[in-house]
C-alpha cells in the first residue's frame, strides 16, 4: 500500500524529467549567463580599465556599438555614457547629479560630444537621449523619421512652425527660437522639439552656459546629410537594428527587442530568425537569441 503511491510519484518525476529534457528550450530564460555579462562588461566599458574619460573615448564607444543611451544608469540595461564614465555594473545615477562626479563628468563629455558633431545626438525613443554612430542613422532614421512629404500629415502644427523657421534660419538658440515661433508657454515649444527630435528632424547642436544655459538647434539633415538622405526599406532596418543590439549585447531574452524599442513581436521575430538564417545569430530557446561566434 505505501509501495504503489511512492512508485506513482517517481513515475511522475520521470515524465516531468523527461519532458523538461525534450523541451526546455521552449522555456524562455529570464537571466543572463556571467560569460555573457562578462561580454557586455567589455563592449559596454563596465570595468574600471575601460572607463571612459574624454570625447575621443566616447566617439569610440559609439562607432563600436552602433548606438548607446546618454546619462542612463543600469536599470535601463543599455549601454550608456554614464555607466561607461563610471566604468562598473551596478552604476545608479544619484539624486542630486550636481554634486556627483561621475554624473557630472558624464555631462560634460555629453556637452562635448554634441559640439564636436561626428555623432549623432537627440531625443529620440521613449524619451530618452540616444548617441548614433553615422552608419546607424539610415536605420534609425528609415524605422521612426519621416519623409519632407509625409510631414504635414505626421507632425503637429507647433513641430511644422519650428521645422519651418529652423529651415529659414538654419540654427537658433531655444529663447530665440520660442521668440520667432510666436509661443506663449514654454511647453509648447518643449513638445515640439521633442516631436521632432523623435521624428529626426532637429538635433542640438551646441550647449551654451553662458549668459544662460541654452541648446542651439539645428536640422539634423544640415549635420548629417549624406546619412539622412540615405535610404532603407524598414524591415531591413529592423533587421540591421537587431544585429547591433544583438552584437552589443551577445545574447537577447524573450521580448528584449520589441520592449526596448517598440516594435511588434512578430516583425522582432522576423529579424531575429533571418540572422539564424544568416548563421549570424543562434535561437537558444523561444525568443531567445546568441551570437553565433559568441
Amino acid at each position: 500500500r505505501i509501495a504503489r503511491p511512492c512508485l506513482f510519484v517517481y513515475h511522475s518525476l520521470s515524465v516531468l524529467i523527461s519532458f523538461y529534457r525534450c523541451y526546455r528550450w521552449l522555456i524562455p530564460m529570464r537571466e543572463l549567463p556571467e560569460e555573457i555579462e562578462q561580454y557586455r562588461d567589455r563592449k559596454w566599458h563596465r570595468e574600471e580599465s575601460l572607463k571612459v574619460d574624454s570625447a575621443n573615448e566616447v566617439e569610440a564607444m559609439v562607432e563600436e556599438l552602433g548606438f548607446c543611451l546618454g546619462l542612463t544608469d543600469i536599470r535601463k540595461h543599455m549601454p550608456s555614457v554614464y555607466i561607461a564614465v563610471c566604468g562598473r555594473r551596478d552604476a545608479h545615477m544619484p539624486r542630486t547629479v550636481q554634486k556627483d562626479y561621475e554624473a557630472c563628468r558624464a555631462w560634460v563629455l555629453k556637452d562635448e560630444v554634441i559640439a564636436r558633431g561626428k555623432v549623432y545626438y537627440g531625443k529620440l525613443i521613449k524619451g530618452n537621449s540616444w548617441f548614433l554612430a553615422p552608419r546607424m542613422i539610415p536605420v534609425f532614421n528609415a524605422i521612426w523619421g519621416c519623409s519632407r512629404k509625409g510631414e504635414s500629415g505626421i507632425l503637429s502644427q507647433n513641430a511644422q512652425l519650428v521645422l519651418k523657421v529652423l529651415r529659414k534660419e538654419w540654427e537658433m538658440a531655444t529663447a530665440d527660437l520660442r521668440e520667432e515661433c510666436g509661443f506663449k508657454d514654454k511647453k509648447d515649444l518643449t513638445n515640439a522639439i521633442d516631436e521632432l527630435q523623435r521624428r529626426m528632424k532637429v538635433v542640438p547642436q551646441e550647449a551654451l552656459y553662458v549668459p544662460k544655459f541654452t541648446y542651439i538647434w539645428t536640422l539634423a539633415e544640415a549635420r548629417f546629410p549624406e546619412e539622412m538622405e540615405a535610404k532603407m526599406p524598414r524591415d531591413e532596418a529592423v533587421r540591421e537594428l537587431a544585429r547591433t543590439y544583438l552584437e552589443m549585447c551577445g545574447m537577447t531574452l524573450v521580448g528584449e527587442l520589441s520592449g526596448k524599442f517598440g516594435f511588434q513581436r512578430w516583425e522582432s521575430g522576423k529579424a531575429n530568425h533571418e540572422l539564424v538564417n544568416e548563421k549570424f545569430a543562434e535561437r537558444l530557446a523561444t525568443g531567445v537569441y546568441k551570437l553565433a561566434n559568441l
